[in-house]
């Protein structure tokens, strides 16, 4: 079992910031690529960016040039900077691995932007 657990959710007006972390276990973080999904109420969980443990990185479209992914290789923590907010970007996000194609998920948080 890989357990990851997330932070930083929040309310707030478009246009703010927030950023999500996840701090998952060493031997998983240092090895495998780490990634933030989103789902909305309805909707399917989507994936919004991902790091791989080299630091390459990928951005859904949506999120392009206000979403930054990043990691912190001495906390085993992953981050999700987010610019810009949209009422759009309401969603719960999630920290995920997959680890010997098995996907692994934290508990979700979540962000409301919301005039």
């Amino acid at each position: 079992q890989v357990q990851l657990v997330e932070s930083g959710g929040g309310l707030l007006q478009p246009g703010g910031s927030l950023r999500l972390s996840c701090v998952a276990p060493r031997s998983i973080f240092i090895r495998y690529v780490m990634s933030w999904y989103r789902q909305a109420p309805g909707k399917q969980r989507d994936l919004v960016a991902a790091i791989g443990s080299g630091g390459s990185t990928n951005y859904a479209d949506s999120v392009k040039g206000r979403f930054t992914i990043s990691r912190d290789n001495a906390k085993n923590t992953v981050y999700l900077q987010m610019n810009s907010l949209k009422p759009e970007d309401t969603a719960v996000y999630y920290c995920n691995v997959h680890v010997a194609g098995i996907g692994y998920w934290g508990q979700g948080t979540q962000v409301t932007v919301s005039s």
